[in-house]
C-alpha cells in the first residue's frame, strides 16, 4: 500500500513539477503585477494555487473526455495555448518601463486594485502562465494511464497529496517572489522582467511549434 502511494505521488510530482515550474511562474507573476502589496500578492498566490488545483484535477480526471466531447485534439490545444503564452510574453516585452510612463502612471501603479488582481488571477496568471497546455497535456496523459483495474483509495489519496504538494509550491513561489524585487532593485527588476518576458515568448513559440509539428505529422500519415 505504501509503495503504491509513494509511486503515485512521485509519478505526478516528477511529471508535472518541471513543466509547471513554480519558481518561474512566481517570477513571471511578479513581472505582471510588480506593484502588488504583500497582502495582495498573498491573496493572488492563494487564488492561483486554488485555480491550478482545480485545473489539474479536472485534467487528470475528465480532461480527455472534455477534449473528445468538443472534438479538440492535443496538437490543437498546444497551438492555441502556445499562441496565448506567446502573446502574453510579447505584451510584456513591449510594455513601457516605469521611468517612461510619467507621473500619471506612477499614481496609477501606486495602488493595485483588488478587482483587477482577481480578474488576472485565473487568466492569464493561472491559465496559461502557471498551468499551461503542456502541463494540461501531461496531466491528461497521466490520467488516461491510470490502473486498468480502476483507481483504488490509495491512488486517490496519492493524487490528492501530489496535487497539494504542487499547488503548495505554486503558492510559496508566487507569494514570496516579491523578495526578489528587494534584492535586485528597480533596475535589476527591469532586466529580469525583460528576460522573463522573452523566455515566456519563446516558450509560447515552442509550444506552438510542437502542436504544428504534430498536426503536420498527422496530415502526412493521413496522406499515406
Amino acid at each position: 500500500m505504501l509503495n503504491e502511494l509513494t509511486k503515485t505521488i512521485l509519478l505526478l510530482v516528477t511529471g508535472l513539477f518541471p513543466i509547471i515550474n513554480p519558481p518561474a511562474s512566481g517570477f513571471i507573476t511578479l513581472t505582471m503585477v510588480p506593484h502588488a502589496s504583500p497582502a495582495e500578492r498573498g491573496e493572488l498566490a492563494l487564488r492561483i494555487a486554488i485555480n491550478s488545483l482545480f485545473i489539474l484535477l479536472g485534467s487528470l480526471s475528465v480532461g480527455a473526455y472534455v477534449l473528445s466531447f468538443f472534438g479538440i485534439s492535443m496538437p490543437v490545444l498546444r497551438v492555441a495555448g502556445g499562441l496565448v503564452v506567446a502573446v502574453a510574453g510579447w505584451n510584456l516585452l513591449q510594455a513601457p518601463a516605469e521611468d517612461d510612463t510619467g507621473s500619471d502612471a506612477q499614481q496609477e501603479t501606486g495602488v493595485v486594485h483588488a478587482a483587477s488582481l482577481r480578474a488576472k488571477a485565473f487568466y492569464p496568471l493561472t491559465l496559461p502562465i502557471t498551468v499551461g497546455p503542456g502541463s494540461i497535456a501531461v496531466a491528461i496523459a497521466l490520467g488516461t494511464g491510470s490502473p486498468r483495474a480502476g483507481l483504488s483509495p490509495v491512488h486517490v489519496v496519492g493524487v490528492a497529496i501530489a496535487l497539494l504538494i504542487l499547488c503548495a509550491s505554486i503558492y510559496v513561489c508566487v507569494r514570496f517572489a516579491g523578495h526578489l524585487e528587494k534584492l535586485l532593485g528597480a533596475v535589476g527588476m527591469q532586466v529580469v522582467m525583460r528576460l522573463l518576458a522573452f523566455v515566456l515568448f519563446c516558450i509560447g513559440v515552442q509550444i506552438v511549434w510542437l502542436g504544428v509539428a504534430e498536426l503536420l505529422e498527422s496530415l502526412q500519415l493521413h496522406a499515406k
